[in-house]
């Protein structure tokens, strides 16, 4: 493939990811629209109970991540029997957390509600209480769509978990004020309305999985030609569990950041609120391009083409031109989007300089998780989520530190700390060197093989160096022949 094709390829697998999550971004806000009808505790109550959601969609992520990786690189080997062995794992660690998950958080709803509350009594932790009492046995469609969405990626189809995405999140909103006031429900009418928004799109999902012709050559394998189901399951868990942390850390920073801010005073704690929430329009841009360069990586890895260095290319080219669009965009109309949101007086003002001085992070971050999408790809994202954790630490010292500066002062030291992860992944992608014409194929299925087999070496790898004289440089990685006349 050129570099066009590939770009060509990276834009295709992208812009279905990025209105499948901006749909759900904006479905979140409408649904708090209708919530706010019911006063203030209402809309803390499925604030803090969306908060929690999200930190519990890192759980999932690894059975919807590692599945996706595993899927795209059988995909690219046209192995059947290993792409059931993805599918199998993804569904197998579905099986092992959602009921921990859906049946303990139920039956400890009031206890977490008062703990995501901080504490106390009265009628938010109530309302958190009736709307975990759906919403926590509602987990279980949540994490089951992220699984078939995890597969329909790993196959090349990022367009119907956007449709998929935009039914669930049009039901929702058609659903919201029919159970919230229609009804009178309240917040329980808010979380029954996602659920059965959820329920119809997992159908539609399951519907489109028996009739993708890739996976059902996958489901006719014999499954003695598959290993052990906890193989699978380990295999997923092995390949996801980064991915997962990586999301986890960046979302529990995100969190802790807000205390910090809340040092400054209580206008900047709304404008920073209200500004987040305003750049999730760019950064699920930067996401969508993570995504498509991950499934674009092992899928040819999964071929034996290893052609890392041209998708990271491209990758830093689309999510370097994403962020400088996102950082110019703030510059110029930061006041008029702080307004659109509903902002005034000093919150408006606060808002507007904090998008003024957030730029620099922003074109930091797209090229950051962008490159990172290559090393999901090819099982390197232990490295990439040990360097985020690290980067977050530093991030809220920095912060504290820098606080006394107000909001340019937490910019500056989200944008320092963003420097150092992007020099850090830039280190490690000037590390993966393209293979030679020799050893392309060689290289591409050793990678494919160590992803496979959780990073592992495992005996018939060893066999195989051995009999086709494959020998890597230890300092490349590149792939070359030993033994000409063997091979």
């Amino acid at each position: 493939m050129g570099t066009a094709e590939h770009r060509r390829r990276l834009v295709s697998l992208a812009y279905p990811v990025y209105f499948e999550l901006l749909a759900g971004v904006t479905a979140g806000i409408i649904n708090m629209v209708w919530v706010a009808r019911l006063g203030g505790d209402a809309v803390a109550a499925v604030a803090v109970a969306t908060n929690v959601e999200n930190l519990l969609l890192g759980v999932i992520l690894v059975a919807g991540s590692g599945t996706t990786v595993l899927v795209a690189r059988a995909r690219g080997a046209e192995d059947p029997a290993a792409m059931r062995s993805a599918v199998r794992g993804g569904w197998a660690l579905w099986a092992l957390v959602t009921p921990v998950i859906a049946i303990g958080g139920y039956l400890c709803r009031e206890p977490l509600a008062r703990l995501v509350l901080g504490g106390g009594e009265g009628d938010s932790l109530s309302l958190t209480t009736r709307y975990f009492s759906i919403a926590l046995p509602g987990i279980t469609v949540f994490f089951a769509t992220n699984v078939v969405d995890g597969i329909l990626k790993g196959a090349g189809d990022t367009r119907t978990p956007m449709k998929l995405a935009v039914l669930a999140n049009g039901l929702i909103l058609v659903l919201d004020p029919l159970l919230i006031l229609g009804f009178d429900l309240g917040v329980r009418g808010a979380a029954i309305a996602t659920v059965l928004g959820r329920t119809v799109a997992l159908i539609c999902g399951f519907v489109v999985l028996r009739r993708n012709g890739v996976l059902r050559q996958a489901a006719r394998v014999a499954p003695n030609r598959t290993g052990s189901l906890s193989a699978d399951a380990r295999r997923t868990a092995a390949t996801g569990l980064p991915m997962s942390a990586d999301f986890v850390a960046r979302m529990a920073g995100a969190l802790a950041l807000v205390a910090i801010v809340a040092r400054i005073g209580v206008s900047e704690v709304a404008a920073y609120g209200i500004a987040t929430k305003a750049t999730y329009v760019a950064t699920m841009a930067f996401y969508s391009v993570r995504q498509a360069a991950a499934i674009h990586t092992a899928h040819l890895l999964g071929a034996g083409r290893d052609e890392r260095r041209t998708i990271g290319r491209q990758s830093l080219l689309l999510a370097g031109a994403l962020g400088l669009s996102a950082m110019l965009t703030l510059l110029t109309i930061g006041p008029w989007i702080m307004r659109a949101f509903g902002s005034e007086g000093e919150v408006a003002e606060a808002g507007a300089l904090y998008l003024r001085y957030l730029g620099p992070y922003l074109v930091l971050l797209a090229c950051f998780i962008a490159l990172g999408g290559v090393f999901e790809g090819s099982g390197g994202s232990a490295a990439l989520a040990r360097i985020t954790t690290c980067g977050v630490a530093l991030q809220l010292a920095l912060a504290y530190g820098l606080s006394g500066s107000g909001l340019p002062g937490v910019c500056l030291a989200m944008a320092l700390s963003m420097a150092l992860q992007c020099a850090a992944i830039a280190r490690m992608y000037r590390r993966t060197e393209q293979p030679t014409a020799t050893g392309r194929d060689s290289g591409g299925y050793l990678a494919g093989a160590a992803l496979l087999t959780g990073g592992r070496e495992p005996e018939v790898i060893a066999l195989a160096r051995q009999l086709l004289g494959w020998s890597p440089d230890r300092k490349t990685g590149a792939v070359s022949p030993r033994r000409r006349d063997t091979i």
